[in-house]
């Protein structure tokens, strides 16, 4: 199988690369490299590119025929969507619209989709399933949502079918050590405290403990980068033996609060981590858990590693190789 993975070369692009080669499959990677890392690219061929370079990604399709095309090149800081809207306008829906039009020019029919969670907004159930309300609060999930509603135009126009993959919170790493996160700047909870174990930063901030929780922190669902992956991979079987456009949520199904995130890695590092109390953040839900049962029952999929411990073990191994403790 031929595989274009856009973004391959991120955190999860680079997961999903690394199960491709695999698994046999003939993988190009094309990445700006703006925060991906070309020494993560495992397998295949790495060709540096962007979404928005319209020439580039036509030459990328005259000279490659592909099976299925796989999207990971997205923006995803929630803040930094706030502050400025038309980057993530232009990356995650203009540019995701290049890329369509030049797949329906080349009768390239199979598109996989990174989207979110965020596309659902504040919860007005938990656990979150696929058919519960879409009123994203923030620009980056509004242009998600955004793409989601282009493919549905595109499928019915163009015959281009597509899974949307909504993802809750991405962790861990690959249980190899060969792969992880290294954002810059990081923003997601487990690498930042494991931060702290290793010296990297000082402390970690907790913002707030009046949630309506256990024990008061906010809850989410984390999953682990390399059950998305395989995910991703049933979810490409899942389009060539249907053929039909379909949307998963994928989560762990069950949630996480981020002091028994903070207290595990306390435990698997056996490093002292100092925590600091802030105020809660605007639109940061109580609780937000995905119901995956969907993905389960239609794709066959079954998170390998659900067991928060699992994924903290697989991140600190690859913050130590990073960071030298």
């Amino acid at each position: 199988m031929k595989v274009l993975v856009v973004g391959g070369a991120g955190y999860i692009g680079s997961h999903m690369v690394k199960l491709l080669g695999q698994q046999g499959c003939d993988v190009t990677v094309f990445d700006n490299l703006s925060f991906g890392h070309a020494d993560a690219v495992l397998f295949g061929d790495l060709i540096v590119g962007d979404l928005a370079d319209t020439e580039a990604l036509e030459q990328l399709f005259e000279t490659r025929i592909f099976d299925v095309v796989m999207h990971f090149a997205s923006s995803i800081l929630v803040g930094e969507s706030v502050a400025d809207p038309a980057k993530y306008y232009r990356n995650n829906f203009a540019n995701t619209q290049n890329l369509l039009d030049v797949m329906v020019k080349h009768d390239v029919k199979h598109f996989i989709f990174s989207s979110t969670a965020a596309i659902f907004g504040e919860p007005q159930y938990t656990p979150i399933d696929e058919q519960h309300p879409k009123q994203p609060i923030n620009p980056y999930g509004r242009s998600k949502w955004m793409v989601e509603q282009m493919l549905e135009d595109y499928d019915r126009a163009y015959g281009l079918k597509s899974i949307c993959l909504r993802y809750f919170n991405a962790c861990g790493a690959d249980p190899d050590g060969e792969l992880g996160e290294r954002h810059d700047p990081e923003t997601h909870l487990i690498p930042l405290v494991l931060q702290v174990a290793t010296g990297q930063r000082r402390d970690i901030t907790v913002f707030g403990q009046d949630y309506d929780t256990q024990d008061g922190t906010c809850i989410r669902d984390y999953i682990h980068v390399s059950d998305l992956s395989m995910a991703h991979w049933l979810a490409i079987q899942e389009l060539f033996r249907y053929n039909q456009s379909k949307r998963f949520n994928l989560g762990n199904g069950q949630g996480f609060s981020v002091q028994q995130v903070i207290d595990i890695c306390k435990d698997v590092t056996q490093k002292n981590i100092p925590v600091i109390y802030g105020a809660r953040r605007e639109g940061d839900p109580d609780v937000l858990v995905a119901d995956a049962r969907l993905a389960q029952n239609e794709l066959g999929w079954q998170p390998k590693y659900p067991a928060l411990q699992s994924i903290i073990e697989h991140a600190w191994q690859w913050e130590k190789k990073v960071h030298g403790k």
